[in-house]
């Protein structure tokens, strides 16, 4: 009865390449040193600093965010991935542990925008040197990889996170740091730059028609598609835990728990639904479902103030997660070649950092003027906005 089962996990992770699972453990390990940015609120709060100074701090992370992202994509073109993963992860990690030296609040603003600008900067080139060791029949399969290290790495992270800060907060800068540069020693240890892949020779494409990211309207507007869908996305992080703990009156034990099950599904279920699906059908197709599964989800909830709403609305956007971020990532990188892959990369990265940053400040401010129940039905128009967007996309495209 078991034996099918297991065959179908089995055969999901056949076929990916040793250096992608390499990757995978570069990232896990990155990830599950994730300590310092899921407390620094909590931290600057502890220090004595007000919540509205706290969030000029976090500001400064989210535009460093952005900035990381476009540096990261141009650097990679020139350097390659290997480097700006090495030196972005190495100097990441000392940054964490001075910004854990800082003492006025512009000290910490100034180190954070370095932190994070240097820490950004690995996502492009990461997302660069999946592409360079994957093929059409695995590539997907290769990111959702990767998505399955950093959840896993970040339901460790923030838990043992709090376990150090119970003691001393200090110990999470020096965790955090340490395992940045652990991470970028495993780097160098399994994917030295003499194991690099050598680049494609340049192949004429159909869907190819510029040189440039900057340039490719398709792609543009796909990542358009891909911020608004982010804007509802990242409330996941900030704007329901807020929700389930003021509406539904829900213990944070509980919020934990309904959460933590973003990551759960997505461990066990996401490598067999990509092995399913992976080149059976086009990327934007499965693109468009994710989206709008994701706008269903969150217009659910305005169905009732109800724990058992909350759990399957949360079941309904991870579904929509598992459909629409694997795909995205074939969709980009089928559009780019060896020479500009880091611009797409970096397009890609600054797309969702823009939704990062803007996300919890626009959806925090509508909640508190019109509510919730607005916010809900806000969600599903932009998700809703954007599959459709992603639907006449496809149509062009073909």
């Amino acid at each position: 009865m078991l034996q099918a089962p297991v065959q179908l996990y089995k055969n999901a992770y056949t076929g990916i390449p040793r250096p992608a699972w390499w990757l995978a453990l570069v990232m896990f390990v990155n990830r599950s040193g994730t300590m310092v940015i899921p407390f620094l609120t909590v931290y600057l709060t502890h220090e004595g600093y007000s919540l509205r100074e706290a969030g000029y701090v976090m500001g400064a992370f989210g535009l460093g965010s952005i900035v990381g992202g476009y540096l990261g994509g141009r650097l990679t073109d020139r350097f390659g991935s290997f480097y700006i993963q090495f030196f972005s992860l190495f100097i990441n990690g000392i940054f964490f542990i001075v910004l854990g030296q800082m003492h006025s609040l512009w000290q910490y603003a100034l180190c954070i925008f370095l932190l994070s600008s240097l820490g950004e900067a690995f996502r492009p080139a990461n997302a660069a040197a999946i592409a360079a060791y994957s093929n059409d029949s695995n590539r997907i399969r290769c990111y959702s990889l990767n998505r399955l290290a950093i959840n896993l790495g970040w339901s460790i992270g923030p838990a043992v996170g709090g376990v150090l800060a119970s003691i001393s907060y200090s110990y999470l800068f020096w965790a955090d740091g340490l395992t940045c540069m652990a991470a970028s020693f495993l780097l160098f240890a399994g994917l030295s730059p003499s194991k690099q892949p050598k680049p494609e020779k340049a192949k004429s494409r159909k869907n190819e028609s510029t040189t440039t990211a900057y340039k490719d309207k398709p792609f543009l507007q796909g990542m358009f598609y891909l911020f608004l869908v982010g804007l509802v996305f990242f409330q996941l992080f900030s704007v329901l835990p807020a929700y389930y703990k003021t509406e539904l009156n829900l213990n944070e034990a509980t919020i934990g728990w309904i959460l933590a099950m973003n990551g759960l599904l997505i461990a066990a279920i996401e490598m067999v639904l990509v092995y399913k699906l992976e080149n059976r059908r086009s990327s934007l197709l499965y693109i468009m479902t994710g989206s709008l599964l994701m706008g269903a989800a969150f217009l659910a909830l305005g169905a009732g103030k109800t724990t058992t709403i909350a759990v399957a609305s949360m079941i309904i956007v991870t579904f929509g997660e598992m459909f629409l971020f694997p795909f995205l990532n074939n969709f980009w990188v089928k559009r780019s070649t060896e020479s500009n892959r880091g611009q797409y990369a970096a397009l890609y990265t600054m797309s969702f950092a823009a939704a990062t940053v803007l996300a919890p400040t626009l959806a925090t401010q509508l909640a508190a003027w019109l509510g919730f129940s607005i916010l809900w039905v806000v969600d599903f128009f932009l998700c809703t906005f954007a599959a459709v967007g992603f639907y006449f996309l496809k149509r062009s495209l073909a």
